[in-house]
């Protein structure tokens, strides 16, 4: 007796694994593989009318609309995580990929500032970004094996992970 095999995944949903497992592939050299990722993202989650137009992105959807986008994190992690990325990348590139996809990040931090922490988190901030920034361009540096510390350092200051890079 002969088995026939039958695909259950729908296009988007391969396009979608294929894009992020181009992302986790290509980490540290990305840039055009995270608009791809984000464009599967979109076309995988957006909410849209009957017109085609976006009512809401995937970045914004709540509660039971938003479980795929959640499954989808968790695959990201997992995949990130097997490749050897740490917590802090992972957020940065998930940041990156939501901001491919046209997040805007809020600027609800107050400005202007002059005390010491303020100060300190503004320069950990440029600091962190410039050691992605190398990383991204395949430079090898020594400051990306402490990365994970000035994350750290970063969000103890009360810094937000998702306003890396």
């Amino acid at each position: 007796m002969e088995k026939t095999v039958i695909a259950t995944a729908i296009p988007s949903v391969i396009n979608l694994d294929n894009a992020r497992i181009a992302v986790v592939n290509v980490a540290g050299k990305t840039g055009e593989v995270i608009k791809t990722y984000g464009a599967a993202m979109c076309q995988a989650f957006n909410l849209t009318d009957p017109q085609g137009n976006v009512t809401t992105p995937w970045y914004d959807l709540k509660g039971k609309l938003a479980l795929g986008v959640k499954e989808e994190r968790a695959k990201f992690v997992g995949a990130m995580q097997a490749a050897g990325f740490e917590q802090g990348t992972i957020d940065v590139y998930w940041q990156r990929v939501k901001e491919a996809s046209g997040y805007v990040t809020s600027g609800n931090r107050v400005k202007g500032s002059n005390s010491v922490d303020d100060k300190t988190l503004t320069e950990l901030k440029t600091i962190i970004n410039r050691i992605f920034k190398a990383e991204e361009s395949g430079e090898d540096c020594k400051s990306s094996d402490v990365k994970a510390q000035l994350i750290e350092a970063f969000e103890i200051l009360g810094g937000d992970v998702d306003n890396l890079g």
